[in-house]
């Protein structure tokens, strides 16, 4: 039931983030949102900011599609 509200939410146009981010629960739902290029941009930014992967991994950029 989560998969199927994730993805009407994100097909109808709305942002699957929340006021204080995306979460492990919607990151796989997120590379739907702000497409391949979105999520590259996101991938750069993190690595240039946090080259050691510390900072809540796993919690922002997609490592699955849903």
């Amino acid at each position: 039931m989560k998969d199927a509200a994730c993805a009407a939410i994100v097909a109808a146009g709305a942002t699957i983030t929340h006021h204080h981010g995306v979460g492990s629960e919607h990151s796989p739902y997120l590379g739907m949102e702000i497409g391949d290029l979105g999520v590259k941009v996101l991938r750069g930014i993190k690595e240039a900011l946090d080259p050691c992967g510390i900072m809540n991994p796993g919690k922002l950029i997609p490592t699955t599609a849903p």
